[in-house]
């Protein structure tokens, strides 16, 4: 009977200790999330708490930069974020094909991630919007109404943008920032490095990096 006592001892001795040992190693995890938190720069911890829809989401694995890809796709729906780049592509972009589309997204995303723009898409594409030669996207501030006129093709940009949001986008511009159209030659074009061409557009890289490249 001794026996069985010392025995329930040693068990109950060894019980507490893990248990204490548990209770230290969870206090440890939690201080060094906390320091982890306090290190994330206020911008990024703040844009991961507001973005909404630009969030790390699994790549479609059978995407195509076709029309008749993007046509099969469901009508796009999504919230304000999606609604700024989907306004976007339309007004920069509803002429390009669809690879160029995709690339234009791709930029404004690019943008996203970079400490230099904005954290939101809606805060990259109306940057400077209202004061002259300020804005970053010229149909923000070019005075003419923004009127979607060709409803086909804004239901397509639309669906462009759903699936860029959904994790269709990467390495079609080598991390771009900025572009134009062959129809400009601007003069920033001259020092930025170039990175692609893909339709009507030729894309850049500012001679810093970004989080895409």
């Amino acid at each position: 009977m001794k026996s069985f006592f010392v025995a329930a001892a040693v068990f109950l001795a060894a019980f507490h200790t893990a248990a204490a040992r548990a209770d230290t190693d969870l206090t440890d995890l939690f201080q060094k999330e906390q320091i982890a938190l306090k290190n994330v720069p206020g911008r990024h911890l703040k844009s991961l708490l507001t973005r909404g829809d630009v969030r790390a989401k699994p790549r479609p694995q059978s995407v195509k930069y076709t029309r008749s890809w993007i046509d099969s796709q469901p009508k796009a729906k999504g919230d304000e974020q999606w609604r700024c780049l989907a306004e976007a592509l339309y007004f920069e972009a509803r002429g390009e094909t669809i690879k160029g589309q995709f690339a234009v997204a791709e930029v404004i995303l690019n943008r996203v991630k970079s400490a230099r723009f904005p954290s939101t898409l809606c805060g990259v594409i109306k940057q400077g919007t209202g004061r002259r030669f300020q804005c970053q996207f010229t149909y923000t501030c070019d005075g003419h109404k923004d009127t979607i006129a060709e409803r086909s093709a804004y239901e397509r940009v639309a669906k462009v943008a759903r699936a860029v949001l959904d994790g269709a986008t990467g390495g079609l511009t080598g991390g771009a920032t900025h572009y134009h159209t062959t129809a400009v030659n601007p003069s920033w074009s001259r020092v930025y490095k170039q990175t692609a061409r893909i339709g009507v557009h030729i894309f850049y890289r500012h001679n810093y990096r970004t989080a895409s490249n």
